[in-house]
């Protein structure tokens, strides 16, 4: 038998898992769904993958990956001329703009870290990446506070089927960021 070379197979695997679990949640995730997804042969997922968590890793990693573009690709966040709680809440209102499903899709990824160990480094790269771009703006504690906020607001907002509320958001992130001029 041949073995065919197909160099972007872990990463049609990857993106198949993220699929998966947009349509399934977790629970239905399994090498056997995203192999079928993938179109690739279930052998080839756990070549890459050994356990659900390691592709479950992967997934998170390219989201983070995925919101970290998002974010750099935001002039506005490090023009100084521009209020930081301004450019965040946009960033917010940009992000809720493309839809519950990809949001709802990137937390259940980052919250199965509640029950699965060994997703939370790559659960907290998402907090600490984020932290670390604001802090080209401010200092590392007001960032990390920035971070907490805009979490806590987005979550709430998924959780409760509310809607995103862009006034409220830079109100108490402005209070974040005045408080640390002081």
């Amino acid at each position: 038998m041949v073995r065919r070379y197909d160099p972007e197979r872990r990463e049609r695997i990857i993106e198949a898992a993220i699929r998966v679990v947009a349509a399934r949640g977790i629970a239905g995730l399994s090498h056997r769904s995203v192999a079928a997804e993938a179109d690739v042969p279930l052998g080839s997922t756990t070549y890459h993958f050994a356990s659900l968590d390691e592709l479950l890793i992967a997934a998170l990693r390219r989201c983070n990956e995925n919101f970290a573009r998002l974010v750099g690709e935001r002039p506005q966040l490090f023009d100084p001329a521009v209020p930081l709680a301004d450019a965040l809440t946009r960033l917010l209102e940009e992000w809720f703009a493309g839809g519950r499903g990809p949001m709802e899709l990137e937390y259940e990824l980052y919250l199965a870290a509640l029950r699965r160990p060994a997703l939370r480094p790559v659960a907290a790269e998402w907090a600490d990446g984020l932290t670390g771009l604001l802090t080209r703006r401010t200092d590392p504690g007001t960032a990390r506070a920035l971070t907490a906020m805009m979490d806590g607001i987005s979550l709430q907002v998924l959780l409760t089927g509310g809607e995103f509320e862009p006034e409220y958001t830079r109100e108490m992130l402005a209070r974040i960021t005045e408080g640390a001029a002081r």
